[in-house]
């Protein structure tokens, strides 16, 4: 359970079943057949809890995130297609299906031709390539989110920690959890900011927060990322940082 402002949020914590994991399998490797030398940033491709997509990528400027479905409806699927909607309105990016079909040998193909996606909610066809532009795009808040998330993860990861989960909402706490030095599971509250903001602060519901996780884990973190266009100068007008361009971070561990 975690908490975001306003209340309590609940987030599925589904496992992926064997099953579902070779069809995941089997479609990210057909996506990233369809990109000359293979898609270069998967945003999402693991399958750790929680799940609101199973894949998701991102091309030039566009983003797109991914639900795999069972055409026959036999395969337990994680999470809905709400979940799916819901993230890839909050990027900014494109919400899309992608119906796979068991064969009598067992395995997993696309349904559909050509990428083998479907748009969400019209039920097209969508070729991702053909939704890239020339447009800049300022990240949204939840891509900041994402993208502080792993670089907290990163880090963990580097010094030798377990990861348990994580997650990118921007409202929803704890983002990550991990086995700590305490041997047992430790949580972290991330928060981004952009210039001309050099740290972000706790949120004012750190108590509620930490009696919510307090059953699975008391010991909780803090970090704060701040964020800035590389070509950023001191004392003057914040340069948006644009999807899909370098951006400088400043970031001094956990507290």
């Amino acid at each position: 359970m975690t908490r975001r402002s306003g209340g309590t949020h609940d987030i599925e914590m589904q496992v992926a079943s064997e099953e579902f994991a070779k069809c995941w399998v089997a479609a990210g490797i057909h996506l990233q057949s369809r990109v000359q030398d293979g898609i270069q940033s998967w945003l999402r491709a693991h399958l750790a809890p929680p799940f609101l997509e199973h894949l998701s990528f991102r091309l030039g400027n566009q983003l797109f995130f991914v639900r795999i479905e069972d055409v026959d409806d036999d395969l337990e699927v994680p999470s809905g297609r709400g979940g799916l909607r819901y993230i890839a309105e909050g990027c900014n990016g494109h919400a899309c299906l992608m119906p796979m079909r068991r064969s009598l040998a067992g395995e997993w193909t696309p349904a559909r031709p050509d990428w083998g996606l479907l748009d969400a909610r019209t039920m097209e066809p969508v070729d991702p390539i053909l939704l890239v532009t020339d447009e800049k795009i300022e990240v949204s808040a939840w891509e900041l989110q994402e993208f502080a998330v792993q670089v907290v993860r990163d880090q963990l990861i580097d010094r030798g920690y377990k990861l348990m989960s994580w997650q990118g909402n921007p409202v929803v706490d704890p983002a990550i959890w991990f086995v700590g030095d305490s041997k047992g599971p430790e949580w972290v509250v991330v928060r981004a900011v952009r210039y001309p903001d050099k740290e972000a602060k706790r949120p004012g519901n750190w108590d509620d927060i930490a009696e919510s996780c307090a059953k699975l884990g008391p010991i909780g973190h803090f970090a704060s990322l701040a964020f800035a266009s590389p070509d950023q100068r001191e004392g003057e007008e914040p340069i948006p940082i644009w999807r899909g361009y370098l951006a400088s971070v400043e970031y001094d561990g956990l507290t």
